[in-house]
């Protein structure tokens, strides 16, 4: 058994022995076979490299030569264009050498021409003065004398081709812009057409029997005092029958009166705390009314977009006159004929018609705000709306400004002119009548010339007679000019005012 076993052990020895030696041998032959391989691929990129820089070498030779030939044939090129330029800068050193030889030259005869100018200019000075002279010794004139004769005739002439020339194109503009105007103007107030409303500062509110006066008094006279001092107005109870007078010259205060005293005399209880509960009442009304026709009077202009604030001051005019014209009907007006001219004329007719409803909202406080009211409207336009030509136009409809700023503040200040100049728009008294009549016959009566002066078509035309010996026909187109400036200086007036100078010479003989 101790047999079997060394020999078994010996035997796995010798096994193991032989796969070493086997192993060995064939990693051995590995190896070496690898070292050929890669000593053959190293002599072989040896050789490939070599191959490479020997061509790249030939390569470099044939850019060098290449680029070489390049600069050589860039700088033949070169030269070739400096000895170009060479001989053009020469020959333009020939030409201006010859052209100075020249223009020395001609400056010299220059020279001399002017010194044979300039003995010239002294023989005909001595020649004007000797003519001079002559002229004085014969004509017993000096060269002033002379002159200011001359100039005067030559004055005369130019005034009256002046004149002449002034006047016949002064009757062509006349013409064509009263063609014109009246064409305009008739289209726009064909499309406008406002009932008048004349108004007083009284208000009467009818009663229903003569005892309703003493309750309306009341004991020792608390209820009158009552509703005066609620109201601000003046309740007026005289012997007129069945009737009460409301007298105050703020229109929304005598409104709030009459509606606030028509409700009393309806619900019968009169006391001095019902009048101010009722009087209380009357106002909300009155500012409800004031709301609805500032966006009535809006929507009947075409304007839109308007400030709360705007529409209640436009409703303001509903109680407001001029001359008996009721502002807000008038507003309304203007922003008809405005927004009509402004479409004719192709200005901006939602500017216009705007300003033309807003032109008069300054009345609304003419009696809280101090100053003239378009200028006061024209404030309440800026503060509420973010159009600047609206306002101008506002303030300047009555010429407040030095200049209309545009187009538009013109058209409204001649829409405004038509509403209140046309037939039956306004009254006037007597009396302001009578001395704007006077105020223009004084102004054409206080030109030289003038013999007499006579107003007429309610001051709409001022006929003018002059002298015949101290204003001749030319005069008389200056005088007129005249006339008109000084009455658009001095006086205020609607519309236009038309002056005619009239001048008659008559010859008168007698045959006995």
């Amino acid at each position: 058994m101790l047999t079997y076993v060394i020999i078994s052990v010996i035997a796995v020895i010798i096994v193991g022995l032989s796969s070493f030696a086997l192993g060995w041998f064939v990693r051995n032959r590995q190896y070496h076979h690898s070292a050929r391989l890669a000593a053959e691929s190293a002599d072989r990129l040896i050789d490939e490299a070599k191959n490479r820089q020997r061509e790249l070498l030939l390569e470099a030779r044939d850019e060098a030569l290449r680029i070489k030939s390049q600069a050589e044939a860039e700088i033949r090129d070169r030269r070739a264009e400096l000895h170009r330029q060479e001989r053009r800068l020469q020959q333009k050193e020939e030409t201006l050498d010859r052209r100075i030889e020249v223009q020395d030259r001609r400056e010299r005869a220059l020279a001399e021409k002017e010194h044979q100018v300039e003995a010239l200019r002294q023989q005909l000075e001595e020649l004007k003065k000797e003519r001079q002279h002559e002229l004085e010794r014969i004509a017993h004139l000096t060269m002033e004398e002379a002159r200011e004769i001359v100039l005067h005739e030559i004055e005369q002439e130019v005034k009256a081709d002046a004149a002449r020339r002034v006047r016949e194109i002064e009757q062509q503009a006349r013409e064509e812009a009263d063609r014109r105007a009246r064409m305009i103007i008739a289209l726009a107030i064909q499309r406008c057409a406002a009932e008048q409303v004349a108004e007083t500062t009284v208000s009467v509110v009818p009663l229903p029997n003569e005892e309703m006066k003493g309750r309306i008094i009341g004991r020792e006279g608390r209820n009158i005092r009552a509703l005066e001092s609620a109201t601000g107005v003046d309740v007026i109870i005289d012997d007129t029958p069945d009737a009460v007078t409301l007298s105050g010259f703020d229109p929304i205060r005598r409104e709030v009166a009459r509606i606030a005293l028509q409700k009393l005399i309806a619900d019968g209880r009169i006391h001095p705390a019902r009048i101010e509960e009722v009087v209380a009442k009357a106002r909300q009304e009155v500012e409800n009314i004031i709301r609805e026709e500032g966006e009535q009077a809006a929507l009947k202009a075409g304007v839109h977009g308007l400030h709360p604030e705007l529409i209640k001051f436009l409703g303001r005019l509903k109680f407001r006159t001029s001359y008996g014209q009721n502002i807000l009907t008038h507003s309304i007006e203007v922003a008809h004929l405005s927004a009509a001219l402004a479409a004719e004329l192709g200005a901006d007719v939602n500017v216009a018609r705007t300003a033309g409803l807003l032109h008069d909202i300054g009345k609304a406080l003419s009696h809280e705000v101090e100053g003239p009211h378009a200028l006061v409207g024209a404030e309440l336009v800026r503060r509420y709306s973010k159009s600047p030509k609206i306002a101008a136009a506002v303030g300047n409809h009555h010429g407040e400004m030095d200049e209309p700023q545009s187009l538009e503040a013109i058209i409204v200040q001649a829409a405004d002119a038509i509403s209140g100049a046309r037939p039956g728009a306004r009254r006037e008294t007597v009396e302001n009548y009578i001395k704007r009549l006077e105020a223009l016959e004084s102004v054409a009566n206080s030109f030289p010339g003038v013999e007499r002066s006579f107003a007429i078509q309610a001051g709409r035309e001022v006929r003018i007679i002059v002298k015949p010996e101290e204003v001749d026909d030319l005069s008389a187109v200056r005088l007129a000019r005249d006339v008109v400036k000084r009455i658009e200086e001095t006086l205020e007036y609607p519309g236009q005012i038309k002056v005619t100078v009239l001048r008659e010479t008559r010859a008168v003989d007698y045959a006995r």
